[in-house]
């Protein structure tokens, strides 16, 4: 039995509106927000960084495939791992839908990983996914954008992440960031987030937000215990299983 109150379709409008001043003032200052973002300083990338693809090496510059700015998932596939983070593939799942409206407004996608390329082919046909996923196992990309950390950053008992000393102490985490480029190939660092912050590429959970039971993460040891990779859900029943990088960082 719902504990919900049951109100007449008049007592629900007016309630539904007073929400609606509030979704409203949440919108705007998203958009005040995002015009921050937009103003942050940039930081010119001096390493000459060089991946493993499909193609074989490519620089971090060649990545923007003839387009002027980057979008890159740092998704957690350490070298030798069986398959990737099931959180980072919660957030590949909604990716390729995104790819051809992204391409729309001068913005190309990438996943980084350090597993080596074999590896991340590998889970990449498993899943079905179409976007491009390349390697930085011979770089330092990901430790320098702080998603990959060293045995002797853990053993500090804090690293830096998410913009400072983090009490989570994975080798590897998530991370989204975003890249510019001008008209002489040099490339600029603009944005990253961390944390809770990847839920931007999380479009099941703003659908979830909509609904009564919401996330129904309460209770759960860590808000995405429940998420599994997508061929791993028991059909028509929900998921328990564990999370590797869940939590609220």
């Amino acid at each position: 039995m719902t504990t919900h109150a049951i109100v007449s379709r008049d007592k629900w409008l007016e309630a539904r509106r007073d929400l609606l001043i509030a979704e409203k003032d949440l919108t705007h200052r998203s958009d005040q927000v995002a015009e921050l973002r937009r103003k942050l300083p940039w930081v010119r990338i001096e390493k000459s960084y060089v991946f493993d693809g499909p193609d074989g090496k490519i620089s971090l510059a060649d990545l923007f495939a003839g387009r002027g700015q980057l979008l890159v998932q740092h998704f957690m596939l350490a070298p030798g791992w069986r398959e990737g983070c099931k959180s980072c593939s919660y957030m590949a799942d909604h990716t390729d839908g995104m790819t051809p409206h992204l391409a729309q407004r001068d913005v190309s996608f990438v996943a980084i990983s350090r597993a080596p390329y074999t590896e991340i082919e590998r889970f990449r046909k498993r899943m079905g996914w179409r976007f491009n996923w390349v390697s930085s196992n011979g770089n330092s990309f990901n430790h320098d954008f702080r998603v990959s950390f060293t045995p002797e950053e853990i053993a500090n008992g804090k690293i830096d992440y998410n913009f400072g000393g983090s009490p989570h102490l994975n080798d590897e985490l998530p991370g989204v960031s975003v890249f510019v480029k001008d008209e002489v190939d040099a490339v600029f660092h603009t944005y990253s987030t961390y944390g809770r912050g990847v839920e931007v590429m999380m479009g099941t959970y703003r659908m979830l937000d909509l609904t009564p039971k919401g996330r129904a993460e309460e209770g759960l040891s860590h808000t995405m215990q429940w998420v599994r990779h997508r061929d791993r859900y028991e059909q028509d029943a929900p998921a328990k299983t564990g999370s590797c990088c869940g939590g609220k960082h």
